[in-house]
């Protein structure tokens, strides 16, 4: 296991609001990587998370290493989710590498069911990414993440139905019609009420969303040679502002995007069908 203590930049996702496409941001170091133990923490009872402006230390993250590369963030959208949802936060973090074939003794402790990601927070270990975004949000309202409950669930049937095409082997069964239905359906709505799901600011919901985006352009593009049509305007610009700036970041920094794409076909099926046992 590896852990590496990774300072936000100052620029978030949140600063660009319109279908643009964005300047790279410069080189930097991003992290050093230690070998250590961490302590055991106290497993949730209830968040009861008080309000704070900023972490005065870095918050602990457990997540999912590469199957492939020793020392390398494995392909797990949830904890991109949690990862990326620090870095809009500007929250420094201690990112601890567990592997799940492996899983050391210390986390089962803190983590019966071997899931991640895992987070600590006063003193508490938090798992599943939903409750742990909004713990998150609770504890460090700014900026502010929560998406509008009536945009809550927007575009939140895409990754499900990407999956069903995925494994498809029959051309004629309706679920690549499926996707591009939810697909289609999500371009309309950036349309009218875009840039991002909330409107004008990033929030919780494009958060989830995008590195499943992520995921699903890479893998259909590798197993079905099949990619989004360029006809969903809407869509793909999302994607690309996502995927730009602060969120290229994420993506391009842990899995060094060539090395990770030549890579990922020996890691993909493994994980979507690992993910509903050890992922939430």
């Amino acid at each position: 296991m590896s852990t590496a203590k990774i300072t936000p930049s100052a620029t978030a996702l949140s600063t660009t609001i319109k279908h643009i496409t964005l300047h790279p941001r410069p080189t930097r170091a991003l992290f050093s990587t230690r070998i250590t133990r961490p302590g055991i923490g106290r497993r949730l009872g209830s968040l009861g998370v008080a309000m704070c402006s900023k972490a005065s230390d870095p918050l602990e993250v457990c997540a999912k290493e590469s199957l492939t590369t020793p020392n390398r963030l494995g392909d797990c959208p949830f904890t991109q989710r949690v990862l990326l949802t620090l870095e809009e936060k500007h929250l420094p973090y201690d990112l601890k590498l567990i592997d799940l074939k492996n899983k050391p003794e210390w986390f089962l402790k803190i983590s019966p069911e071997g899931k991640v990601p895992l987070l600590k927070l006063d003193e508490k270990w938090i798992p599943d990414s939903d409750v742990i975004t909004q713990a998150l949000e609770e504890k460090f309202p700014e900026p502010p993440l929560a998406t509008r409950p009536d945009r809550a669930s927007v575009g939140s049937k895409i990754f499900s139905t990407f999956i069903g095409f995925l494994k498809s082997k029959d051309p004629s069964d309706g679920t690549e019609q499926a996707l591009l239905s939810e697909l289609g359906a999500f371009n309309n709505y950036l349309e009218d009420n875009g840039p991002f799901i909330n409107g004008e600011a990033v929030s919780a919901a494009d958060l989830s969303l995008g590195p499943k985006l992520y995921h699903l352009e890479i893998a259909l593009a590798h197993y079905k040679k099949w990619s989004i049509p360029p006809s969903l305007t809407y869509l793909n610009s999302y994607i690309k502002v996502c995927h730009n700036v602060h969120w290229k970041f994420l993506y391009e920094a842990f899995f060094m995007s060539s090395t990770f794409k030549s890579l990922f076909h020996l890691t993909m099926i493994a994980f979507f069908f690992s993910m509903l046992v050890i992922h939430v």
